[in-house]
């Protein structure tokens, strides 16, 4: 199983263009020891020719032109046979607008991922001119197994976790099962998992159970600290308040992976205002210390 790291950035991407925070302001000098990174999205192949993507960033064409095995093989063509929405954020799922030209998609998505991206934000209607937009296959939640048929040789569970509904979703201060999901991807030739959750605001027994059942974890790192927004100026909002766990404090990210010593540990969905982005910083220094990686664009896992 080849994983293509598409896009690791948090939504607006680093830097974030209307953001002049140490880190962004750092990357545009070129004082701080760190790279740029687009918005979160992957892909994921068994055989190298046919690839499933993770979300669809409004990068998307970028991601596209920077990864070879995504761009046409023919006159008209992709290698992309099929996209799965993790959740209806607007940083997973504009991208969808940019491809279409290559309508019908076959779309995976939970339940109330649907709901959220043909009502409050309705993408799939506005794309029914395009060769009638998307063929849509509901995910069922709680870890049942499944093939995808356009992505030969892999295996999918998914399963609700604790997270937020995007800030657009009628149900926003309502959440419901579905709202995020996390996604283990199994090569059914090797038997190697992947378990994938870019947003992820908790890590309970039973997340715990699935991630020990993986290969390799590549989770939320979108923030270090709790109150990392408060303490760089930029809102009041806490992690928790925008459904993700920080790497830092009792019961973050680190500590949650602690366990977790056979696994290839690696955090995706960067916001641009963490410390881990500077190569150099102290905090990257306490990841490399628990054997914790930070994806970055054009990161490429073998599994």
């Amino acid at each position: 199983m080849e994983i293509l790291v598409l896009g690791s950035g948090a939504g607006g991407g680093f830097p974030q263009w209307n953001c002049g925070c140490d880190n962004c302001r750092g990357l545009r000098q070129g004082t701080l020891n760190a790279v740029a990174r687009t918005q979160s999205s992957i892909a994921v192949s068994a055989n190298g020719d046919d690839w499933i993507l993770f979300n669809t960033s409004p990068d998307i064409l970028t991601q596209i032109a920077r990864n070879p095995e995504l761009q046409p093989k023919a006159l008209r063509h992709t290698p992309i046979k099929s996209i799965l929405f993790v959740d209806s954020q607007i940083d997973h799922t504009t991208g969808l607008l940019m491809l279409r030209e290559g309508c019908p998609h076959v779309v995976y998505s939970s339940d109330m991922v649907y709901e959220d991206l043909t009502t409050g934000f309705p993408i799939f209607e506005l794309l029914r001119s395009w060769n009638g937009g998307i063929t849509h296959r509901s995910l069922a939640l709680g870890g049942g197994a499944f093939e995808v048929p356009e992505v030969p040789g892999l295996r999918l569970r998914v399963w609700e976790v604790d997270g937020k509904a995007p800030p657009y979703s009628p149900h926003r201060h309502d959440p419901h099962p579905g709202d995020n999901i996390a996604v283990q991807v199994e090569d059914l030739s090797s038997g190697q998992k992947l378990f994938y959750a870019p947003g992820l605001n908790s890590v309970d027994d039973r997340i715990s159970e699935i991630m020990a059942d993986s290969h390799c974890l590549l989770v939320d790192g979108t923030f270090w600290a709790a109150d990392e927004m408060k303490v760089v100026g930029l809102g009041q909002k806490l992690a928790s308040d925008m459904g993700h766990l920080p790497q830092s404090g009792k019961g973050g990210m680190i500590e949650s992976l602690a366990p977790f010593n056979k696994q290839r540990k690696v955090l995706i969905h960067i916001n641009n205002t963490n410390p881990i982005l500077n190569e150099d910083s102290k905090q990257r220094a306490e990841l490399d210390k628990h054997g914790i990686e930070v994806a970055y664009d054009g990161m490429k896992i073998q599994l």
